[in-house]
């Protein structure tokens, strides 16, 4: 091993030698216990099954829309214990997963999309202000960051596609100066300066205080109540869980990256392991050195892209870049750690941050992100109506998961709406193939992703039939 090499991982080792392989955002003294298991039988007008975002909305949305509507929600395990607790925070207002995307897949109404989501987001920073959820909420914008000459001119080109389209509106191009003054990376050449579209949150006390919000309004909530079994029963549900079952009017199925009690949506979703580190609090000092005064997250331009930001006690959570789809597509609680990325990270931090030399990390962890072929959520029902579901978030789930609500719940009202009638709620992406092909071919768009970034952004043969056909693989 060269001696460059080998001093980089003896940095990282000692950096990472104290983390802690669990959430940073879970490992809270405040965590609430768990509520009870569902034993016996429980009747209710709706189910919803799932107790992370998804479901917390769907549950606090029915109950805001109808306060007499008797409203049950389960959850396998406790409250925000997946996606919801693992993620990076970023709370955004694209629907689409950032406006490229659903510019590229739906031009016709990116507009109406950008506005909802806009109106989602705003809606969003609402609930948290009426019922008092403490979970550092602020509206501190993101700084997409270019670190190669290829990917300055690639945001350019796209800002002023979007000045064109009438999309830029908060929208800024900064310089490499510009940018080193509002974040100094020696690696940063320029950025797209997002100032309203995103907001910075404790995702696990998001999920925590929405629970508290769903009993204060008459929700009945179990948890360590997996949902086995849908089934029609009559004019409406039976669902069964390990213990008991429950009868329902209608149910909103928000179980995400998790197998879906309507098996034919199954192949529709990917689950894809995301990883990240959580630094020590910086000092004053090691604060100023990088300045970061505005708070703004981050995120650079590659197709393997890292995040970051600072909580609210500024440490550093630095996250993402690798991917990894398990073989077969199983979720299980093995591929939450991953030690060879958590040194790759590592070593990427200090990159950024030569500056931040010494800093220690405190957690690293991993988990599962529920991946559809187009990037962002689908949407539809089964039973005659009476079942709803939304699944496919990949990675943005976080702010799109209220909208995706209050679909679900368009949907079991039979209402047409400005929600329903979107092409991106009607039509479904494609579905992923069977083994091995899904393995074979997430880990050649990878390869060939990697292979852009090092190529000057240059898409190869296999990217460009991915796009033609709109499948593909976002890292």
């Amino acid at each position: 091993m060269a001696a460059g090499a080998m001093n980089r991982q003896n940095r990282w080792t000692a950096a990472l030698a104290d983390a802690q392989p669990v959430a940073y955002w879970l490992d809270d003294p405040g965590r609430p216990a768990a509520l009870p298991a569902l034993t016996g039988d429980e009747r209710c007008d709706l189910l919803v099954v799932g107790g992370g975002y998804s479901g917390l909305w769907t549950a606090l949305l029915a109950k805001e829309r109808d306060p007499g509507r008797d409203v049950v929600l389960v959850e396998g395990r406790e409250i925000g214990w997946a996606a919801s607790g693992r993620n990076g925070g970023f709370c955004a207002a694209s629907l689409t997963h950032g406006t490229a995307n659903g510019l590229a897949r739906w031009p016709d109404e990116i507009h109406k999309l950008e506005e909802l989501g806009a109106a989602n987001l705003d809606a969003i920073e609402a609930a948290v202000a009426r019922y008092s959820i403490d979970c550092d909420f602020e509206r501190t914008g993101e700084l997409d960051v270019a670190t190669q000459p290829h990917q300055v001119a690639e945001l350019r080109e796209f800002h002023t596609e979007l000045q064109e389209a009438g999309l830029a509106d908060g929208l800024e191009m900064l310089d490499a100066d510009q940018t080193r003054e509002q974040v100094d990376s020696p690696t940063f050449l320029g950025a797209l300066h997002d100032r309203r579209g995103v907001a910075m949150l404790h995702p696990a006390k998001l999920a925590w205080g929405l629970k508290q919000a769903c009993l204060d309004l008459g929700v009945r909530i179990y948890e360590n109540t997996p949902a086995t079994q849908l089934a029609s029963n009559g004019a409406g549900l039976a669902v069964r869980t390990p213990y008991g079952r429950i009868f329902a009017r209608h149910a909103a199925l928000g179980t995400n990256v998790f197998p879906s009690l309507v098996k034919r949506v199954r192949s529709y979703t990917v689950p894809v392991y995301d990883y990240a580190l959580m630094t020590e609090p910086l000092s004053a000092e090691q604060l100023d050195s990088i300045g970061w005064k505005n708070r703004q997250g981050l995120g650079d331009s590659a197709n393997q892209f890292h995040y970051f930001r600072l909580s609210a006690d500024n440490r550093i959570l630095w996250g993402g870049y690798d991917a990894i789809y398990p073989y077969g597509g199983k979720v299980r609680a093995e591929h939450d750690h991953r030690p060879e990325t958590y040194a790759k990270l590592a070593d990427h931090f200090f990159t950024c941050f030569p500056q931040l030399e010494g800093l220690r990390f405190s957690h690293a962890w991993g988990g599962a992100i529920d991946t559809c072929s187009r990037f962002s959520a689908f949407f539809g029902t089964a039973h005659g109506g009476r079942v709803s579901y939304a699944a496919g978030y990949t990675g943005l789930g976080v702010g799109a998961t209220r909208f995706g609500a209050d679909v679900m719940l368009d949907l079991l009202a039979g209402e047409r709406t400005e929600r329903t009638e979107l092409e991106m709620v009607r039509k479904k992406p494609l579905p992923f193939p069977p083994e091995p092909f899904a393995y074979t071919g997430i880990a050649l768009t990878k390869w060939s992703l990697a292979r852009a970034d090092d190529n000057g952004g240059r898409r190869n043969l296999w990217l460009k039939a991915m796009d033609s056909v709109g499948l593909g693989f976002d890292s």
